[in-house]
């Protein structure tokens, strides 16, 4: 049973509260703000409790979404809800961000006052309430197909075109509707990678094949050669082989094993066709591999020399460092550092690499009784990239059809990222 909800940004301003029961009082929202700044540490439990109230909460577009509930209820419903919920939001509204929650805090609350009676969830279902809600969305960016600060559209002889604009497919369900019919698949990775003295000891790939509403069965062509399991390639071209593999329960795999199609009327609201699984050893080079030397000098500093290696294009990078005051020496201007002394942690920012190249940082930091044993101490590095453009397993979306063709045709986008979840390097 829900007793209240409401969203904070990460300064703690109020943006949305909505009690369901009346048998709190609206101070919970300074007392679960003030728990969450209190904890040491950027990842405060999700479950958080204040006398008889308890607190769940999860993180999304920079946001606290929060809901209070009594002792009887499992924290693993309300998590669930509000994951939906957060989904079912950035459907209406196309973005999560402070701005986007704002702009349509009237469009929130009508979406709440349908989702939840009295404190018990009704519904999460786009299709369901599409039939009840009316307020339109406000788009908190204007959206164009010729939008040249983005790219080109679907089909033209550039490589940049195949990827559709960041904004094409965070326009809320009701614009979406009103323009140009258009197909939206998203396939989305997410590596955790272990590195020790140079070799992979750990990989992990859990990925996701996502799409956006269409109003026709689509067909998804995936690589000829994408084998589940121990099942062997058929030598149609280069092999895709996952460990394991889960549709959604709306997918036809009736042309799945012959010829790798997947078939499936999109309901409204995003949605996850397939996720798969790659376990210990991956079809790939790392993507980035790290280089460094710890020594301390004769002054009695602590020197960290990094060489890091690229063969991928990532879009952003953070390289963290654990030690405590540093002066630098970076191989490009547009590079930058920044010292945290609370956690201990250098972060390194890059905010473009080219694949193929090699960067370089020096870091000199004054530690207080710092020895030879000390060196030991240097914690792993943590890298947090997206890669735009690229897939680690080698996945691809052949062609996107409609049965039966649908007229008039619409446009069609597909985009390929890849995140680090967690990639980590042994020093």
């Amino acid at each position: 049973m829900i007793c209240q909800f409401f969203i904070l940004s990460s300064k703690g301003d109020h943006l949305i509260y909505k009690d369901f029961r009346g048998e709190n009082s609206s101070d919970v929202v300074r007392v679960f703000y003030e728990k969450v700044t209190a904890l040491p540490g950027d990842q405060p439990p999700v479950v958080m409790n204040h006398k008889d109230v308890y607190f769940v909460h999860v993180k999304q577009g920079g946001l606290f979404w929060v809901v209070t509930t009594n002792s009887a209820s499992s924290p693993f419903t309300i998590i669930d809800f509000i994951n939906k919920l957060c989904s079912l939001v950035k459907d209406y509204c196309g973005t999560l961000s402070e701005r986007s929650v704002q702009l349509n805090f009237a469009l929130i609350y009508e979406l709440l006052d349908e989702v939840v009676d009295y404190g018990y969830i009704q519904t999460t279902s786009c299709d369901v309430l599409k039939n009840f809600i009316q307020t339109e969305a406000v788009s908190s960016r204007s959206f164009s197909l010729f939008d040249l600060s983005n790219v080109a559209l679907f089909g033209a002889e550039t490589q940049q075109s195949k990827v559709a604009p960041s904004s094409a497919a965070t326009r809320p369900i009701h614009q979406r509707e009103q323009g140009k019919s258009e197909i939206f698949v998203d396939v989305v990775e997410r590596l955790t990678v272990v590195i020790g003295a140079n070799v992979i000891s750990f990989a992990f790939l859990n990925c996701s094949c996502e799409c956006f509403p269409f109003p026709s069965e689509m067909r998804i062509g995936l690589n000829e050669e994408f084998s589940i399991g121990r099942s062997q390639l058929r030598g149609y071209g280069a092999g895709v082989r996952v460990d394991e593999c889960s549709f959604h329960q709306n997918v036809k795999l009736d042309e799945f094993e012959s010829n790798r199609i997947l078939k499936l009327c999109p309901s409204q609201g995003e949605q996850t066709v397939m996720q798969y699984q790659l376990r210990e050893e991956l079809p790939c080079a790392a993507p980035f591999r790290l280089f460094p030397t710890v020594e301390r000098d004769a002054s009695g500093r602590l020197l960290m020399y990094l060489k890091l290696r690229c063969d991928l294009p990532p879009k952003i990078l953070f390289v963290c460092l654990i030690c405590p005051s540093l002066s630098q020496e970076l191989s490009s201007p547009d590079q930058s550092a920044e010292l945290k002394p609370q956690s201990r942690v250098v972060v390194w920012s890059i905010p473009k690499v080219n694949g193929g190249t090699q960067l370089s940082a020096l870091f000199k930091v004054d530690v207080p009784g710092l020895c030879s044993s000390s060196l030991l101490e240097v914690a792993p590095v943590g890298l947090s990239f997206e890669v735009p453009k690229w897939t680690c397993s080698g996945l691809q979306v052949r062609f996107l059809r409609l049965s039966p063709v649908y007229s008039p045709a619409g446009e069609r986008w597909v985009r390929y990222i890849t995140h680090s979840d967690s990639y980590t390097i042994r020093i």
